[in-house]
């Protein structure tokens, strides 16, 4: 599995090759360089580490454990002084006048509620197929493909709609589809067909690209053109957070409801001198929390609705830049 890593360095390597070269031409002229800010990138990545970590393992080390306590009352201080210290230098790498724009905030607060929805199916679906329905590995991850192959086949067209018709509509009707799709999802249980399932899975992917392109051009439209690097910066920074608060949450509304301890046992040896009545007893709480999970996602997609119509109009765009 680590060849899952491995194989991205040499592709890293020649992207930066070729960063290097293409873009030599538009490298700032000596005096023109903007100071590095050492003192706020560091506050600001252990903040979000540790964060991340305390997300992650919250659920395996208990949320009032001592190693989950700790790592997020570290995120807040180190995010907190973080953002006082960027608030306060010439040359903040995270420039909060852009989140002062009614615009760029709502359209980044959409995208991290994007995350939160639609990183989790990815989590959890795979104890769907292969606990619940005994698939293998290689029929799970076929049956995942729905996903990404509608949003590699929707996003771009969205971007094409969006550049002639703006943005202002797709990316909350896009979002809107993801929270309906997610809904469906929701209600597949033991007996669903293959074809039953991807349909459903297919419309998470249409909502998905119908929202991403727009509501990314937005972020990068309501930003300076001289801050477009640190609009760019927020927008990863928003995905990592959205993802981190995904699996944490919908790993615990899983696991409470006791998804985690079913799937395991009935994917275990033992399933099989287990009387009819315990599985379906364990079928039972595992599908009942795979649709409580489910539904969470839809939720945070149903609120990201309400964040894409609230942050302005294409006019708004324009007045910031």
């Amino acid at each position: 599995w680590r060849w899952i890593f491995y194989v991205n360095v040499p592709i890293c390597i020649l992207v930066l090759l070729a960063a290097f070269y293409f873009y030599r031409e538009q490298r700032p002229q000596r005096g023109q360089h903007e100071r590095f800010d050492p003192l706020g990138a560091a506050l600001l990545a252990i903040g979000l580490a540790a964060l991340t970590l305390g997300l992650s393992f919250g659920q395996e080390w208990g949320w009032l454990s001592a190693g989950t306590l700790a790592a997020l009352g570290i995120s807040i201080v180190m995010l907190s002084v973080g953002v006082y210290v960027e608030a306060h230098i010439e040359h903040p790498i995270l420039n909060l006048r852009l989140v002062s724009n009614r615009v760029f905030a709502f359209a980044n607060i959409s995208f991290i509620l994007c995350m939160m929805a639609l990183f989790a199916p990815g989590f959890l679906l795979p104890f769907y197929f292969e606990e619940l329905r005994g698939f293998s590995t290689i029929q799970t991850g076929l049956l995942m493909t729905p996903i990404p192959l509608m949003l590699a086949i929707i996003a771009p067209l969205s971007g094409s709609l969006a550049d002639r018709l703006g943005s202002r509509w797709l990316a909350p009707v896009g979002l809107a589809i993801a929270c309906f799709g997610l809904f469906l999802v929701s209600q597949i249980d033991t007996q669903s067909s293959i074809w039953d399932i991807i349909w459903r899975l297919a419309i998470i992917g249409i909502g998905q690209g119908l929202f991403m392109s727009p509501n990314t051009r937005t972020i990068m439209g309501a930003a300076p053109r001289n801050a477009q690097g640190e609009a760019s910066g927020l927008l990863a920074t928003g995905r990592v957070v959205g993802q981190s608060m995904s699996v944490a949450l919908t790993g615990t509304v899983f696991a409470a409801l006791g998804g985690a301890t079913a799937g395991t046992l009935l994917s275990s040896p033992q399933a099989h001198s287990l009387p009819p009545t315990s599985i379906s007893g364990l079928q039972h709480t595992f599908v009942n929390s795979f649709h409580a999970a489910l539904l969470a996602c839809a939720i945070f997609a149903a609120l990201g609705v309400f964040t894409a119509l609230a942050r302005g109009n294409e006019e708004a765009v324009k007045k910031v830049r």
